[in-house]
C-alpha cells in the first residue's frame, strides 16, 4: 500500500468516529499568512513535500490565485494528525482575507466548528481580523489564535524576548476584547484565548516553526532557543525542534470542538426548526443513522464532473444514488457522486456520515446556503453577509450568438458566489453584474473570458447609490387606476439602532414568523410597541407596517401590498436607485369588495405611487457607499498618501506609527476610489500595502447630489432633471 492509499484508508476509518473529527478553518486579515500556514499543515500531514511548503500554495489551485498571489476561493482538504497516540481527522478550509471575498468566509464558517485566527505579529489585529472573527462568532465557531511572522520581530525589528512577549500580550488582549464583544453570551469567557492553556500559538508559517506553552513544557524547547536559532539562520534545526504542523494541529485537536460537542450548541442557533423533533435531535446528536441533512456552503464548476457542491453533513449519511430535496429551490435531486477533498483532488467514497465535510455532485440548482435533506424540513438560517454589492458593471456580448451562453455563465457565477448580484435588464439588453468592489468584479470578468471563452464589452464601473428620507411625511392617499381602492400611508426615516439591528441579523429580514417577538425587539430599540406590532415585512433594510384597525378585505390584498412595497423599495423616486432606512406605515385603506377590482394591476400602482409621493414629501436624499481604506506605508510617503485620500473626498480617521511604518486608516466614497490602486502605487513608488472594507453608506452632500442624480437618470434613459414633488404626486 502506497502512502496515499494508506492515507485514504485512515481517513475512511476516522470519518465514522465523530469524536475524532475536527472541522476547522483558517481566517485572517489579507496577507497575514493564512495560505502559507495551510500549506505547512498539509506538508506536515504528508500531503505535499516539505521543501515546497509555503512556496507551493497548494490550496490556491485557481490559476488567478497563483497569478495574483491571493486566496480567492475557500479551499477544502482533509488530513490525519496524531495527538497523544490517537489519530484525528482534520477537515480544513482555507478562507480568503480580502474583503471583496468576505462572502466566501461567511459560507465557510457555516461548515466548520472552530477557526484558527491568524494575526501578523508586526501588524497586529487589523480591521479585517475583526470582520472575520465577528463572522466566526456569529456562526458559533470557536476561535484559537496563531501569531504569525514572529521571525520579523526577531530579525527586522530586532526586538528582545521581553519586547516580543509584550507585543504578544497586546495582540492577545485585542483578540480577547473582540471575542468578548462578539461571542455568544454563554461563551464570552469560555472562548477567550490564553497562552497558558495552549489556545495561543506563535511562530513563522514561512519558516515552518511554531511554539505553544504546552509544547514548550513537553519538549523543553524555550523561546530563547528559537531566537538564537533564528538569528544564527539555522532554519533546519529550528523546523525539527518546533515543527509548525505539530504545534498548531495539537492546538486544534485539544481546543477546537468535535462535531458531537459543537452541534449541541450550533444547531439550535443555526436551524429554525424544532430541535425536539426527530430530525432536530438527530442533528443535535450528529447521528449517522438519522435522516440525512446537509447544508451546501460552496459550489464549484468542475470541467469533468459538472457542479460540485461542498457542504457540511449535520445528520444521517450522504450516499451515492440517494434521492434528496433541495429545500429552498423546492425541488428533488439525486446524489450522483460523494467524496471528500485532499487538496485539489476529490476522492470518491460510497457514503459520508454526519460530522464531515463532503463534496457532492448531482445537486443541480442548489445555491450556497441551501439546505438538503431526505424530507421536507425547515431550512437553516440564511447566510448573513457583512458587506453588500456596491459596484456594478454592465456587460454585453460582442457577438449576438453568444447571448444564451453569456446568460448561462452569469447565472453560474451568481450561483457559485451569492454575494455577486446579476440583473438582466430586458429593456436595454444589458446585463448588470454587481460585486463587493473593483477587484471582486475584475476576478469574475477574467473567469467569463477564460473559463467561458466569452468576448464581452464591459462598461466602466458604476456605483450603486441608495435613496432615503430625512423626516416623516404627511399621510398620502394612493388611488388605484379604477379609483375603487385607496391606501393612506406615511414614510419616515428608520432610526440607526433599528437599521443596525437588521443589518447585523439581530432582526431577520423577510416576513416575520413571530411578529410579536420582532415587535418586542423593535420596542427594546426605542420603537413604540403598539406601532411595532404592525410589522408585516422587512426588505433590504426597509420596513412595512400595517397600523390599520379592522379593515375589510385587507388580508386578501396584503401579499400584493408587500410586493408593491418591494417594487417601491427597489426603485426610489429620485433616480430609481434602491431605497434604504425607510419605514412605510399603512394607516387606513378602502378596498373594493369584489376581488376582480382589486388585482395586481390595481393594487401595485396604488401602493407604489403612494410610497413614492410620500418619499418626495419627506425630504428625499441620496446616500453613497463608503470604503474604509487601511494603508501601511513608510513614514516619508505619509504626505503623498494623505493628499491622495483628500483628493478623493476622503477623511483620515486614525494614524499610528509602528517601527518605520505608518498605518493610516481613512474613509472615502467608493465613487472616488476607482483607479486608486494605480494612483497609490505611483504616489508611493509601490511601497504602500493597502486594503479596503465596506464602511456603510453616508449622505451625499447637497451640492453634489443634484449632479449625481442627473448623471444616473441620464444613464438610465430618464429625463435628466431631478423630479419635483408635483412630478411624482398626482394632483388631488
Amino acid at each position: 500500500m502506497g502512502r496515499r492509499e494508506e492515507m485514504i484508508a485512515k481517513i475512511k476509518e476516522l470519518m465514522t468516529q465523530p469524536e475524532r473529527i475536527r472541522n476547522m478553518g483558517i481566517a485572517a486579515h489579507i496577507d497575514h499568512g493564512k495560505t502559507t500556514l495551510s500549506d505547512n499543515l498539509l506538508a506536515g500531514a504528508g500531503m505535499i513535500s516539505e521543501e515546497l511548503a509555503g512556496k507551493q500554495l497548494v490550496l490556491d489551485f485557481d490559476e488567478q490565485e497563483q497569478a495574483r498571489g491571493i486566496t480567492i476561493n475557500a479551499a477544502n482538504v482533509s488530513m490525519v494528525h496524531n495527538y497523544e497516540g490517537q489519530d484525528y481527522l482534520i477537515n480544513l478550509i482555507d478562507t480568503p482575507g480580502h474583503v471583496d471575498f468576505g462572502g466566501d468566509v461567511t459560507r465557510a464558517m457555516r461548515a466548520i466548528d472552530g477557526a484558527i485566527i491568524v494575526v501578523d505579529a508586526v501588524e497586529g489585529v487589523m480591521p479585517q481580523t475583526e470582520t472575520v472573527l465577528r463572522q466566526a462568532l456569529r456562526e458559533y465557531v470557536k476561535p484559537v489564535l496563531f501569531i504569525n511572522k514572529v521571525d520579523r520581530l526577531i530579525k527586522e525589528l530586532k526586538l528582545g524576548p521581553n519586547d516580543i512577549l509584550n507585543r504578544f500580550a497586546k495582540i492577545i488582549t485585542d483578540v480577547n476584547r473582540l471575542i468578548k464583544k462578539y461571542a455568544p453570551d454563554e461563551f464570552k469567557s469560555q472562548w477567550m484565548v490564553r497562552v497558558e492553556d495552549g489556545s495561543v500559538a506563535f511562530g513563522s508559517a514561512y519558516y515552518n516553526w511554531a511554539l505553544s506553552v504546552p509544547y514548550m513544557k513537553k519538549t523543553g524547547v524555550s523561546f530563547k532557543d528559537i531566537v538564537e536559532l533564528t538569528n544564527s539562520g539555522d532554519l533546519k534545526t529550528l523546523r525539527q525542534k518546533a515543527p509548525l504542523h505539530v504545534v498548531v494541529l495539537d492546538m486544534v485537536v485539544k481546543h477546537l470542538p468535535n462535531p458531537l460537542e459543537a452541534q449541541k450548541y450550533r444547531i439550535p442557533h443555526l436551524w429554525r426548526g424544532d430541535v425536539n423533533s426527530e430530525i432536530g435531535q438527530a442533528m443535535m446528536r450528529c447521528d449517522p443513522k438519522g435522516k440525512m441533512v446537509m447544508v451546501v456552503t460552496k459550489i464549484i464548476l468542475d470541467k469533468h464532473a459538472g457542479e460540485v457542491s461542498t457542504g457540511r453533513v449535520w445528520s444521517g449519511t450522504v450516499k451515492t444514488g440517494q434521492e434528496v430535496y433541495l429545500i429552498s429551490a423546492k425541488r428533488k435531486a439525486r446524489v450522483q457522486q460523494v467524496g471528500i477533498y485532499m487538496g485539489p483532488e476529490r476522492i470518491n467514497m460510497e457514503a459520508v456520515p454526519a460530522g464531515n465535510i463532503v463534496a457532492v455532485t448531482g445537486l443541480r440548482d442548489a445555491m450556497a446556503g441551501e439546505t438538503v435533506s431526505v424530507e421536507q424540513i425547515e431550512p437553516f438560517e440564511a447566510l448573513h453577509y457583512t458587506s453588500e454589492p456596491v459596484v456594478t458593471v454592465a456587460i454585453e456580448a460582442k457577438n449576438v450568438k453568444d447571448l444564451p451562453k453569456l446568460i448561462e455563465a452569469l447565472r453560474q457565477l451568481a450561483k457559485e458566489d451569492p454575494t455577486l448580484h446579476v440583473k438582466i435588464d430586458e429593456e436595454t439588453g444589458q446585463h448588470l453584474l454587481s460585486g463587493m468592489g473593483e477587484l471582486h468584479l475584475e476576478v469574475k470578468l477574467v473567469k467569463l473570458k477564460e473559463d467561458w471563452k466569452l468576448d464581452v464589452d464591459v462598461s466602466p464601473p458604476i456605483v450603486v447609490y441608495r435613496e432615503s428620507v430625512t423626516k416623516q411625511s404627511p399621510i398620502v392617499e394612493g388611488k388605484s387606476p379604477n379609483k375603487h381602492n385607496r391606501f393612506y400611508i406615511t414614510v419616515e426615516p428608520m432610526p440607526d439602532e433599528i437599521y443596525e439591528a437588521i443589518h447585523e441579523g439581530f432582526i431577520p429580514e423577510g416576513r416575520p414568523k413571530n411578529p410579536k417577538e420582532v415587535a418586542k425587539k423593535l420596542a427594546e430599540l426605542g420603537m413604540d410597541y403598539e406601532v411595532a406590532k404592525g410589522i408585516v415585512d422587512i426588505y433590504n433594510g426597509n420596513m412595512f407596517l400595517d397600523n390599520t384597525k379592522g379593515i375589510q378585505y385587507l388580508n386578501e390584498v396584503m401579499d400584493l401590498l408587500v410586493d408593491g412595497f418591494h417594487q417601491a423599495m427597489d426603485e426610489g423616486p429620485l433616480a430609481r436607485e434602491p431605497v434604504m432606512k425607510v419605514i412605510v406605515r399603512l394607516h387606513d385603506a378602502k378596498i373594493h369588495e369584489d376581488n376582480v377590482h382589486r388585482g395586481p394591476a390595481q393594487i401595485y400602482p396604488a401602493i407604489r405611487g403612494a410610497i413614492q409621493c410620500a418619499m418626495m414629501k419627506a425630504n428625499p436624499v441620496l446616500y453613497e457607499p463608503y470604503q474604509k481604506v487601511i494603508i501601511n506605508v513608510p513614514y516619508e510617503y505619509m504626505g503623498a498618501v494623505s493628499r491622495e485620500i483628500n483628493q478623493r473626498r476622503g477623511q483620515l480617521i486614525d494614524m499610528r506609527q509602528e517601527g518605520e511604518v505608518m498605518i493610516i486608516i481613512s474613509e472615502a466614497p467608493v465613487a472616488e476610489m476607482f483607479g486608486f490602486a494605480g494612483a497609490i502605487r505611483g504616489a508611493t513608488s509601490g511601497r504602500a500595502l493597502w486594503s479596503t472594507e465596506h464602511a456603510g453608506f453616508k449622505r451625499v452632500p447637497g451640492e453634489l447630489a443634484t449632479n449625481i442624480i442627473r448623471q444616473i437618470r441620464q444613464r438610465k434613459g430618464l429625463n435628466p432633471e431631478p423630479p419635483k414633488e408635483q412630478d411624482v404626486c398626482p394632483q388631488q
